[in-house]
């Protein structure tokens, strides 16, 4: 009995890395029990099942001229907005429904640090989103193969891990978000506004208008995703001509190193930051 009472209660405490396992476990436990894991799976089906009788029945040339239009189209125009819903369905209520919902209050107490529960949010939002992904690249496979033959081209492997890079950064911010508002649905609703329609918004803006080019956007460094199924690879900056004054609409395009490291630095900063906050906000 003596020796047990010398035991440091520091021993008795899981360490941290056991800790992000086990909130990994339940919070993938909580996304398979819930409907949201089960209705982005079904949204991103039902883009593969139209995307298939689209083209089988149609057969667009911007589909079946060549074997990287086909990825460029199929994949490059739709995996965008794929990781953008997971990242709103995972990632946009995880750590403001721990206020929200006062989940949180049976969490803080116990001997787990504020961090490992993010890191664990972090990555069961990461492996759910991921299966998703996979599955709808498993589609764009299928029907590449059904059209083009076995042989896949490099370009396709590339674009799969760019569209992963692109995934971290996207949840990095949503987790951002997340941390920064007590409401789900407040946080939720202006990262689906800020996704979906500011930052492509901004981006037409600030290029075709302004003609600068919008490095400081996520989505501007997202376009490496499907430029980099196009041969060749786009310029950096083009110019059209369109209407009966002949206005000239300038364009831009990331290149590869300049793609990833805009993904990189966006993860970086708005994930630490989500974590500030995260470790400094109050249950009240």
């Amino acid at each position: 009995m003596s020796s047990l009472r010398n035991i440091d209660r520091r021993d008795l405490v899981p360490s941290s890395i056991s800790q992000v396992r086990t909130n990994v476990k339940f919070e993938l436990l909580n996304y398979f029990r819930a409907r949201r894991f089960y209705v982005l799976l079904a949204i991103t089906l039902m883009i593969s099942a139209l995307l298939t009788g689209v083209v089988g029945y149609y057969r667009p040339a911007s589909y079946l001229s060549s074997q990287l239009g086909f990825y460029a189209s199929w994949w490059g125009t739709w995996v965008t907005f794929v990781i953008v819903l997971s990242g709103i369905f995972f990632g946009g209520d995880a750590i403001s429904g721990e206020f929200q919902n006062k989940t949180g209050y049976f969490l803080i107490p116990n001997p787990i640090r504020r961090s490992t529960i993010y890191v664990g949010k972090w990555i069961a939002a990461f492996a759910a989103s991921s299966l998703v992904l996979a599955i709808y690249a498993a589609t764009t496979l299928a029907n590449g193969i059904y059209y083009f033959g076995a042989i896949i081209p490099s370009q396709f492997g590339e674009s799969i891990v760019f569209a992963l890079l692109y995934l971290v950064a996207v949840l990095g911010f949503t987790f951002f978000f997340s941390s920064l508002f007590k409401n789900s649905s407040l946080s939720i609703l202006i990262t689906a506004i800020l996704f979906l329609f500011v930052f492509n918004l901004i981006q037409n803006l600030v290029a075709g208008l302004v003609q600068i080019e919008p490095w400081f956007l996520l989505t501007y460094g997202s376009q490496v995703i499907g430029n980099v199924l196009a041969d060749p690879y786009p310029p950096s900056v083009s110019t059209r001509s369109f209407g009966p004054g002949a206005t000239n609409l300038t364009s831009y395009n990331a290149s590869i190193p300049e793609g990833l490291v805009i993904i990189a630095v966006y993860f970086i900063v708005t994930a630490i930051l989500g974590l500030i906050l995260f470790e400094r906000k109050e249950f009240t």
